[in-house]
């Protein structure tokens, strides 16, 4: 309400500039107060459309407002080179001087995360749009496979760890439940090995999401507010996160789109692990855990063998390739 108030009384003393001081030589005090009055009303609505967020982060408002005086600053001395009448002189004087450091306060008061210390950090890193920043959940730092994922270069940019993930993998690890300490004891060591490798960026974010207690909904919601893409391999979050509109990226649906794809006639060697359901049949798996299906292969068990591939059957657990011996 108070922002509503100041902005009132802004464009209230740029009427009172432009009617005392009229911008143009020649223009009345009446045509300059409404010149004054729209121009700040102009400088307002700009504000409104830039996306509200919470007023307590003051610094960015004091960042705003020194970024408007400094361009406010260097558009008055281009200004001044130019010679015009005393009335636009003050008029453009109040403009620049006051009337851009003002607004900058406003952006700043309005969007504080445009200048949170992470983006700024991005910023002077990165290009000209900012770094792309991946906050990872647990079950992707437990999984593992980020670390191999981030080496190859699949994931270009800054890997997010925030301190609650962080805690909640400390509290995995501390468990009673024997399973669960060696999944939290995975977890912190890929953490481990993520920030001794120089060639990946990884930032342990210190800020909760006060008011939440379920870790996932914080992610979601921090991921929103700073416009992170979520890495994880929980389903449920997934759907959670895309259904307010935050960017996610799935360990498993990525290993599966790099899987290989065969296609029926297409020769393979494969060894024979065990046998199958039918009468016969041999089971292999390929490198990336699909399973093949082989007929008469049952007497191959333990043996490398070459087989001819028949067919290959899509199903919502993953692939299933079918084949036969070629000799």
């Amino acid at each position: 309400m108070f922002i509503f108030i100041y902005k009132l009384i802004f464009i209230a003393i740029f009427a009172l500039i432009g009617y005392t001081y009229p911008p143009f030589q020649g223009t009345s005090q009446a045509l300059g107060a409404v010149i004054g009055a729209c121009l700040a009303l102009f400088l307002a609505l700009l504000v409104l459309k830039i996306k509200k967020t919470e007023l307590k982060h003051i610094w960015s408002a004091s960042l705003g407002l020194i970024g408007g005086v400094a361009i406010g600053w260097i558009m008055f001395q281009l200004f001044n080179l130019i010679a015009m009448s005393f009335s636009a002189y003050i008029f453009f004087k109040a403009l620049f001087l006051f009337g851009i450091p003002v607004t900058g306060l406003f952006i700043g008061i309005s969007k504080p995360n445009m200048f949170s210390p992470l983006n700024i950090k991005e910023f002077f890193r990165g290009s000209s749009a900012f770094t792309q920043s991946f906050l990872l959940d647990t079950s992707a730092i437990i999984d593992g496979r980020i670390v191999a994922i981030a080496i190859s270069g699949f994931v270009e940019g800054e890997l997010i760890i925030s301190q609650f993930v962080l805690a909640e993998l400390q509290f995995i690890a501390d468990s009673n439940d024997a399973n669960k300490k060696v999944r939290g004891k995975r977890g912190l060591e890929v953490i481990e090995q993520l920030q001794q490798n120089k060639d990946i960026s990884v930032t342990i974010l210190n800020k909760n999401v006060p008011g939440v207690k379920e870790v996932d909904q914080k992610l979601v919601l921090l991921a929103k507010e700073h416009n992170f893409k979520i890495i994880t391999n929980d389903v449920n979050l997934s759907k959670i996160a895309k259904l307010q509109d935050v960017k996610v990226m799935n360990v498993n649906e990525l290993a599966f789109a790099l899987k290989p794809i065969v296609y029926p006639g297409e020769k393979l060697m494969t060894k024979i692990t065990k046998e199958g359901k039918e009468k016969k049949q041999g089971l292999a798996y390929l490198e990336d855990g699909t399973m093949v299906v082989v007929d008469d292969a049952k007497a191959d068990i333990g043996h490398d063998i070459e087989i001819e591939v028949t067919s290959v059957l899509q199903s919502t657990s993953g692939k299933i390739i079918f084949g036969k011996k070629t000799s």
